[in-house]
């Protein structure tokens, strides 16, 4: 089969562009690619035959998968021509040879071989045929047959054009080959990268999946506002615009959180959200600015029963997306079959670090962070400094799905203290393959405690600008009454690395976050 375009690769596609203008009569400036020119070429010679190179529908009977799926049986050299058959798709190969070809075309569903003799086609479906190049979208009708190679074909009676092209498209065995392009041009990308489409059909798939698990235990589906007139609910640096209507500034969410525990507080006992947070911090493998987030809450439960209800959901995940609970992450076997591994902060130190935190000054802290390679420049508060020894002494032995339990007080406002240890709440994070996958906790209600724990916040942010502004409202409805709740979030983009055994963030999410040129 001919290639795609025989030699432009990711980076050509991504300069095809370059200096090219189109005056008002519809012809390409002289510094337009050549590729380019001919396509815009024949679109022209097929408008001057009176060929509308864009019509507005047209009717398709079946899809490249059904196709194959219905006539498997048919053998070498087999037609149904009393079948007419009508499919659509884009051209991604062509082998003319004289007055016949073939090709391929790609639908959604995948890719099928056509046939046409020049002959049997009428005078404008000829001169669609001749005017075609690589990455048109082509309508056919014809019935289905296997060559006596054995491959299942579609033999044209009809051949339209349905979509002209004007950018040529990356050749076609090895897609983008310039990994900036494939992000920035994600639509070349699903058309040259069947892998790269099914991983975002998985990630369809799992979302789906989310919601299924969630409807079926009896959570109610709700949406909190994306522009906030205070955000919450996390300790992040928000993106701010401005409602010129009502001349105030408002934030994009960076959690649901606040608004989730009104609805607990107004009645709805099993609330969830699969929304999008935005957080203005930097971008690496596993961080994008705006990302997917799950979140539910469920009144009259503890950190404990969501422990539980959060290892059986994500084992859900895995049995419908991978078949089994364990399976390999980039060659290595994970294994999420429940219950996860336990471990508290303390313990965690202690059995990796080598060393008790209970006891030690903060000056004492702050040296073992220097000792491991922290950068911070001075004393942070106790339960920072205890999490800045968790992150570098711990994570990186956290592979196998383990739930990290019993944080410090101080970096969890809006977290019951722990019944055992006031200096402790009861949160959990739960990590897999050296990620945090999420963050729960058995959720404040305690009104003046609460209270109290968002003016300490009120007041860090004076040197601390993503501590936890105050929110009276909210105050408001924690007055009202809040039953004791059990909060989660879940990282829905960092679960489909995961289960599509992707490194990045970028390659799970379609359109990630990237500087303008």
């Amino acid at each position: 089969m001919e290639k795609a375009t025989g030699k432009t690769t990711g980076k050509a596609v991504e300069g095809a562009n370059e200096g090219a203008t189109v005056e008002g009569t519809g012809s390409a400036d002289e510094r337009e690619n050549p590729l380019r020119a001919e396509k815009r070429r024949k679109m022209h010679a097929l408008k001057a035959a009176g060929i509308d190179p864009f019509p507005h529908s047209f009717e398709r009977t079946a899809s490249a998968a059904a196709v194959h799926r219905e006539f498997e049986a048919l053998q070498p050299g087999e037609g149904k021509e009393d079948r007419v058959l009508r499919l659509a798709g884009r051209l991604m190969t062509k082998r003319p040879m004289g007055k016949a070809a073939f090709f391929n075309i790609q639908d959604q569903s995948g890719a099928i071989q056509g046939y046409l003799r020049t002959e049997e086609l009428s005078e404008p479906d000829r001169a669609a045929f001749e005017n075609l190049d690589i990455g048109d979208i082509v309508g056919l009708a014809g019935f289905p047959f296997r060559t006596k190679k054995g491959e299942i074909s579609i033999h044209c009676r009809e051949f339209k054009m349905l979509c002209k092209t004007l950018e040529p498209l990356p050749e076609k065995y090895h897609g983008l080959t310039d990994v900036e392009a494939k992000y920035r041009h994600r639509h070349l990308d699903l058309i040259t990268n069947e892998a790269s489409r099914q991983v975002f059909v998985a990630r369809s798939r799992i979302i789906a999946e989310i919601r299924g698990f969630l409807n079926a235990r009896g959570f109610l589906e709700v949406e909190t506002p994306m522009l906030q007139p205070i955000y919450g609910g996390a300790a992040a640096y928000p993106f701010s615009t401005h409602h010129r209507a009502l001349d105030m500034k408002l934030f994009l969410k960076i959690s649901p959180e606040l608004y989730l525990k009104r609805l607990i507080v107004g009645g709805f006992e099993k609330v969830y959200e699969v929304n999008k947070n935005f957080r203005n911090e930097g971008i690496d493998r596993s961080h994008n600015p705006e990302f997917t987030m799950l979140e539910w809450y469920e009144a009259y439960t503890d950190y404990n029963d969501q422990m539980k209800q959060f290892e059986e959901l994500v084992a859900h995940l895995c049995r419908a997306s991978k078949g089994a609970t364990k399976f390999t992450y980039q060659g290595k076997d994970i294994d999420f079959t429940p219950p996860w591994r336990r471990l508290t902060v303390h313990d965690g130190i202690r059995e990796y670090a080598g060393f008790e935190v209970e006891g030690m000054t903060d000056a004492m802290l702050f040296e073992k962070c220097g000792e491991l390679g922290s950068d911070l420049e001075k004393p942070a508060a106790r339960g920072e400094m205890v999490m800045e020894i968790f992150e570098l002494a711990v994570e990186p032995h956290l592979w196998q799905p383990t739930f990290v339990l019993d944080h410090p007080l101080e970096i969890s406002p809006l977290t019951k203290k722990h019944r055992s240890n006031p200096d402790l709440v009861e949160r959990f994070e739960p990590f897999a393959a050296h990620m945090e996958i999420g963050n729960a906790y058995s959720e404040l209600n305690d009104p003046e405690d609460q209270l109290a724990r968002l003016k300490e916040q009120e007041a860090k942010r004076v040197i601390d600008e993503e501590a936890q502004p105050m929110d009276d409202d909210f105050l408001h409805a924690i007055d009202t009454g809040m039953p004791p709740t059990g909060g989660v979030g879940l990282g829905v983009d960092r679960i489909v690395m995961i289960l599509t055994d992707q490194t990045s963030i970028r390659d799970i999410i379609l359109f990630p976050t990237m500087k303008f040129k």
